[in-house]
């Protein structure tokens, strides 16, 4: 490896998921009382807001609403920064409360196919928080 420190690959997760962890750092709650260690997420949300001028958006998922900072940088995110878009984000954890806060690394714009992709979602999250406890 070149120095840079290895990541393991995203957790996805529902916003409501994210808690600070005792000690620093952050956790997804699972089911059943399960804390997975997380730094890098995958969510995905519809965007209720656009601040351009701060550089976030404000998106809604199943369990509430997150805020996804550093959208004027992503490589190809413009598109997504419509409000009522139904929207993916990776990123790197910033804050878990009061509203859960993460600094985009990637966007895409799921919209084509949101009906699918709204649905599927929290059996995703769920089957992948499930592998990994």
């Amino acid at each position: 490896m070149s120095g840079q420190e290895k990541r393991p690959p995203p957790l996805k997760a529902l916003s409501g998921q994210l808690r600070p962890a005792d000690g620093g750092g952050f956790v997804v709650k699972a089911g059943r009382g399960r804390a997975l260690a997380a730094s890098l997420v995958w969510m995905q949300g519809t965007v209720l807001d656009v601040q351009l001028d701060r550089d976030a958006v404000q998106l809604l998922d199943d369990s509430g609403t997150f805020a996804v900072r550093g959208v004027n940088s992503v490589p190809k995110g413009r598109p997504c920064l419509c409000r009522g878009k139904y929207v993916m984000v990776m990123g790197v954890i910033q804050a878990a409360s009061p509203e859960p806060a993460i600094r985009a690394v990637k966007m895409a714009d799921l919209s084509d196919l949101s009906a699918l992709h709204r649905r599927m979602w929290k059996l995703e999250v769920d089957d992948l928080q499930q592998v990994m406890a």
